[in-house]
């Protein structure tokens, strides 16, 4: 029952956070948006014609899942180090909750509360192109819940080491462009990439989104390296949290900015 009031209290957080700085909200959705079009005039001019409506379909689930990496990975990050200026981290790690299980709960709401705007996102670069992708929800559903458990356990990574540095906007900015070559880069050009955190899951997702692959299409190996991708990412991301935590109370880090 904590678990789940700390999870509502923390969406009902988002939802006023956005509403409450709607210019801000508008800005970011309209900075998305600029940066779709901009990659939609690019295959327009430069592109092959013969292959023109797949490199617009592809540029639009790729783009969809890059705000969503940057939504999930990223902002947990900023929120530390915002927790840490304003001087109350140290407050969220004397919660009986525990600081990892309040970050969980803000990784989870953020998501819940960020999927409004990704599917208008979406339905946005669907209407401006023309291009209306295969959306199956009950193929996709599994897919993107053990997608996200791995990019939680970047999440997790990304705070561990907020707790630590404080200071990472660099690093953060840096992180964008990292996770837009994860997103944008198909396995068929690095097969590898597979094993990397969220990676196999775009690539199921473009299938179905794009070729209509149903879900007893897909193979029985897919899904077992998607959720070892997600148990091993999410395992990796907790203890390396932990570990961060603890140099974090050791040095006295959370009281001081």
């Amino acid at each position: 029952m904590q678990g789940f009031n700390l999870l509502k209290a923390n969406i009902r957080m988002e939802y006023i956070e956005y509403k409450r700085y709607l210019p801000n909200t508008i800005a970011m959705l309209l900075t998305f948006y600029i940066i779709f079009i901009g990659m939609f005039a690019g295959i327009q001019l430069i592109g092959d014609p013969t292959t023109q409506d797949s490199n617009v379909q592809f540029v639009i689930v790729n783009y969809i899942f890059w705000y969503l990496a940057m939504i999930v990975v990223n902002a947990i990050g900023w929120q530390i180090t915002n927790e840490a200026t304003q001087g109350t981290l140290e407050q969220l790690s004397m919660s009986p909750m525990g600081i990892w299980r309040i970050m969980l709960a803000r990784l989870i709401s953020s998501t819940i509360v960020s999927f409004l705007i990704i599917v208008a996102l979406l339905y946005l670069s669907m209407l401006t192109t023309g291009q209306w992708l295969n959306i199956d929800i009950i193929t996709i559903l599994p897919i993107l819940i053990l997608t996200l458990i791995s990019m939680f356990g970047l999440g997790f990574i990304i705070a561990g080491l907020s707790i630590v540095l404080k200071q990472i906007q660099a690093f953060l900015q840096i992180l964008q462009f990292i996770l837009a070559g994860l997103t944008f880069v198909p396995l068929t050009v690095a097969p590898f990439l597979a094993f990397f955190p969220f990676v196999k899951g775009v690539d199921l997702v473009r299938a179905v989104m794009i070729h209509g692959v149903t879900l007893s299409q897909i193979r029985m190996e897919d899904f077992l390296i998607l959720g070892f991708n997600a148990v091993f990412y999410f395992v990796i991301g907790l203890g390396f949290f932990f570990l961060c935590e603890r140099v974090a109370m050791k040095k006295g880090l959370l009281a001081h900015y």
